[in-house]
């Protein structure tokens, strides 16, 4: 991973993170159909852990607290399973009013505000993901493409 994107994850914006993915895909000449799979996936993840980031609410697809945002952490968060996981996170969390399913302190999951979750909403419905019954599973082939996107990802970062 290079240097400039620890620095990136650390403090840019949604817009910055996604712009300098687009430019690096675009200076790769990447597949079309990559590049038309990177943005919006990458955008769908940083929807949700941006804001976590600024409210100092980040936590690890086991719940576990994480003081910062790193590309690490947006790969583990890449995997489809625990994106679907995030999803529904978020909105038991956005329902309840305060952070669930972390083992964040609860004086700091009581300060939680709402996050948007359309973006990811969209995302995921879009691959056939059922954002109704967290129990129901989603193809595998939707799993292997998003490996690939992770994939491409990381060569970019």
């Amino acid at each position: 991973m290079k240097k400039e994107s620890y620095e990136l994850f650390k403090s840019a914006s949604l817009e910055q993170i996604v712009e300098i993915i687009d430019t690096e895909l675009k200076s790769r000449n990447e597949s079309p159909f990559w590049t038309a799979k990177v943005v919006p996936f990458s955008r769908a993840i940083l929807s949700i852990l941006i804001p976590l980031r600024d409210a100092g609410m980040l936590f690890d697809p086991e719940g576990k607290a994480v003081s910062e945002l790193t590309p690490e952490l947006f790969f583990r968060w890449s995997d489809f399973v625990s994106l679907k996981t995030l999803a529904f996170t978020i909105q038991k969390s956005n329902a309840a009013g305060e952070l669930l399913r972390t083992s964040l302190p609860l004086a700091i999951c009581q300060t939680y505000k709402m996050i948007d979750l359309s973006f990811l909403g969209e995302y995921l419905s879009r691959h056939t993901v059922n954002l109704e019954n967290e129990s129901l599973d989603f193809p595998i082939s939707t799993y292997n493409l998003h490996q690939g996107v992770s994939n491409v990802i990381k060569s970019l970062l």
